[in-house]
């Protein structure tokens, strides 16, 4: 496989330490109300969670881990505490019969009518099964809401496979990319260092 050149020919390529990561960062937005439709069905269950900084935590890792999500691992306390009570966000949790935490949706209601899907994943045990699509209805049918022009979310590169093509299936349209550049979440300890083996560790043990 060849590399694509830069302009004027000069290679597009750029190293970065092996204690950092980059990312190609695609914000997606959906501006058309989505029409009602019945719920899909679900062995699950949604509700509105307020965690403690703690459960919240456990359950953002359990989700994201897998693709090296750890924005909220790295907070203070105080800090995550802050954003999990503000009036303009809404968390909810989809659990199973045992009321299990396995799901995370949560919404950011900002200013001029925009809702943003903050964060939203299933555990990694329950992807190929239909799930998403469901937990996306719920997410419409909590954040569209009579004031609302538009939802926005964003996925990057690191994230799982499928997720950008499950975005734009879901009716959301891609209008802007960046590059993220950040540490990796494994060398500062905040995951296993055997974590997502499928995003090589570049950085050598201390």
């Amino acid at each position: 496989m060849g590399v694509t050149g830069g302009a004027i020919g000069q290679p597009g390529l750029d190293d970065i330490p092996g204690d950092l990561l980059a990312a190609v960062v695609t914000f997606l937005e959906r501006t058309e109300k989505p029409r009602p439709a019945p719920m899909p069905a679900s062995p699950l269950r949604l509700k509105r969670w307020n965690p403690s900084a703690e459960a919240y935590r456990t359950l953002f890792r359990r989700v994201g881990a897998p693709w090296l999500w750890f924005s909220r691992l790295a907070m203070k306390d105080e800090t995550l505490e802050a954003i999990l009570t503000a009036p303009t966000t809404e968390i909810y949790a989809a659990c199973d019969r045992q009321g299990i935490e396995l799901g995370l949706l949560e919404l950011d209601f900002r200013p001029g009518g925009e809702t943003n899907l903050a964060f939203f994943g299933l555990v990694p045990e329950l992807a190929g099964k239909g799930l998403g699509r469901w937990l996306m209805a719920n997410a419409f049918a909590l954040g569209w809401r009579a004031d609302t022009v538009k939802m926005s979310v964003h996925t990057c590169s690191l994230d799982h496979p499928k997720a950008l093509g499950f975005y734009r299936a879901q009716g959301f349209v891609a209008y802007k990319r960046a590059i993220e550049r950040f540490p990796d979440p494994r060398v500062l300890g905040l995951l296993p260092r055997d974590m997502a083996p499928q995003i090589p560790l570049l950085a050598p043990e201390s």
